[in-house]
């Protein structure tokens, strides 16, 4: 059966376009919902492939949220997942766009780095995220998680582990 799953999109003003997905779709739009149904507490991987197990999660979702479950992800489902996942809840990477990102720049200028808040994951912003969490001695891939996302927020610099402190001699 044919779909329109990576050509369709749905937008709603100036809201971002979100492609329609279909069971057995892959790609990084499945990685992204599949994102947000563990930002909801749906235990799916984060592998881009929309299998029976993440279909069992889209229909629970849609069942909870009160919309038709059908296991395809459309503009409602779409919606609903972004609208109710707060900020800085869902993985954020290189590419994504959003209120989340917006804050987490944000977050990264109060860190000391110097970025423009612009709302997209682009390049200067992978970049500053790999420099924070080098910084904080975390895996340096540039994908922003909760770990990051609570260290952020923490408002510390980070530990100097070379770095000593000499007294001068008390006279």
């Amino acid at each position: 059966m044919e779909h329109p799953s990576t050509n369709s999109t749905h937008s709603n003003g100036g809201a971002p376009s979100y492609p329609i997905l279909y069971p057995w779709d892959v790609g990084p739009p499945v990685a992204r919902m599949q994102e947000l149904l563990r930002a909801h507490g749906f235990s799916v991987r984060v592998d881009g492939d929309y299998g029976w197990r993440t279909e069992v999660a889209v229909k629970m979702f849609q069942r909870q949220q009160g919309l038709r479950v059908d296991g395809v992800v459309g503009p409602e489902t779409w919606q609903v997942l972004a609208a109710t996942v707060q900020p800085g809840t869902r993985l954020l990477r290189y590419g994504y766009s959003g209120a989340d990102v917006y804050e987490l720049q944000g977050l990264l200028q109060v860190n000391g780095h110097t970025i423009k808040r612009t709302g997209f994951f682009d390049v200067e912003t992978k970049s500053a995220v790999i420099g924070f969490q080098r910084g904080h001695r975390l895996r340096d891939d540039g994908i922003v998680d909760s770990v990051t996302w609570a260290l952020l927020r923490d408002y510390k610099k980070p530990r100097q582990t070379n770095a000593f402190r000499f007294r001068s001699p008390k006279r």
